[in-house]
């Protein structure tokens, strides 16, 4: 691998806005970034969060970004700033910049329809197929072994990478990034039970991706059966998810992945689905509403809820229920406990009832012989 640029003490400290402290040489120089447990004497990392202290206190980086109020001394030169996380971003692109568009053209290889339309600042790369109908906006990559299907459309800055697949009819606006594998346009899980065999449902709509949406590699989204499956503008979709035919995703959410999203079901504006999320079709779920890991929707869910669990009850109450659950031994051994308690004190009243009668005949002897 080639050598990559060395930043010195003094370009860091100019980029991020952050004050050499005394004594520090500002023509050291920094050849790396990397996380607080991996970084090297020559790397630069990066601290925020109290969580990490520890891996703080313990780095080997000769570099650490901190936050403007961080006051404990390490051994490490340390630079004081308002947002360690985004100053270290910074300084990581100057590291590892993000991977140029290839350059502008059609490759000898591609497959382009005639009447496509590819702008003249595009590039599609080889083996590429580009179908009859389809418009290629500027600046705009369609990577090697990439399909487009026929009127679809892309819009300008989109990048298309190896082996995605977009159905016909599949609108993509400006930024859109589909990653390997993924497939826009499918057709979606829709069955008429008949005559003892199941007759596919036929799917004529298409899919709509908004301005900087996001899709992971390996994820799917299917066409709408009538009309539009729609991902609205700035949400990033994980690898590895399923939205079915007819859904509707707001602005900005974060879908995670293994998360499966049915037919039709309506999602709002900021809305996150962490790992493992399902939700059932034809429910509508509020703007801001976050969902834990491995939760379930199957209702309504207003705006601004957290929900967990299998049945996506508040999160409030769902930690409860955890905690009793945790609980469950200890209350199983009190709850034994008591009924022995309970049995002891029934056999103990039995045993008194019992002798009663007897002291009462005997009281009333002893009266009618005085």
């Amino acid at each position: 691998m080639a050598a990559g640029p060395i930043l010195t003490l003094h370009e860091i400290a100019s980029t991020v806005g952050a004050q050499l402290p005394q004594g520090v040489d500002p023509a050291i120089g920094v050849s790396g970034a990397a996380t607080l447990d991996q970084a090297m004497s020559s790397h630069i990392s990066f601290y925020e969060d109290p969580r990490y202290l520890r891996a703080l206190r313990a780095t080997k980086a000769g570099v650490v970004l901190v936050p403007s109020s961080f006051e404990e001394s390490l051994s490490p030169v340390v630079l004081r700033v308002a947002n360690p996380a985004v100053a270290f971003e910074t300084i990581f692109e100057k590291f590892m910049p993000a991977p140029a568009h290839p350059a502008r053209g059609i490759h000898p290889t591609a497959l382009v329809h005639d009447t496509a339309e590819i702008h003249p600042t595009a590039c599609i790369r080889a083996y590429a197929v580009i179908e009859a109908g389809v418009r290629v906006g500027a600046n705009t990559t369609v990577d090697v072994h990439a399909f487009v299907g026929r009127d679809s459309q892309l819009g300008d800055g989109c990048w298309i990478h190896p082996h995605a697949v977009l159905r016909e009819g599949t609108l993509a606006g400006a930024r859109v990034v589909i990653h390997s594998n993924a497939v826009i346009g499918s057709d979606g899980f829709g069955f008429r039970f008949s005559a003892g065999a199941h007759h596919r449902l036929p799917h004529r709509g298409y899919v709509q991706l908004d301005d900087d949406v996001e899709v992971g590699a390996c994820t799917t989204i299917d066409r709408g059966r009538f009309g539009r499956t729609w991902i609205q503008a700035g949400t990033k979709i994980d690898n590895l998810v399923q939205i079915a035919h007819n859904v509707v995703i707001g602005c900005h959410c974060l879908i995670i992945s293994q998360t499966g999203i049915s037919g039709s079901a309506r999602l709002g504006n900021y809305v996150t689905l962490a790992g493992q999320v399902g939700v059932v079709g034809h429910v509508e779920v509020g703007d801001r509403v976050v969902v834990s890991a491995k939760g379930g929707v199957s209702k309504d869910a207003p705006a601004g809820h957290q929900l967990m669990g299998t049945y996506g009850i508040p999160a409030k109450d769902a930690r409860e229920l955890v905690a009793h659950y945790r609980r469950l031994p200890k209350t199983v051994a009190k709850i034994k406990m008591l009924e022995q308690e309970l049995q002891d004190l029934r056999t103990l009243v039995e045993k008194l009832a019992a002798k009663t009668p007897d002291s009462l005949d005997q009281g009333t002897e002893s009266d009618s012989q005085r």
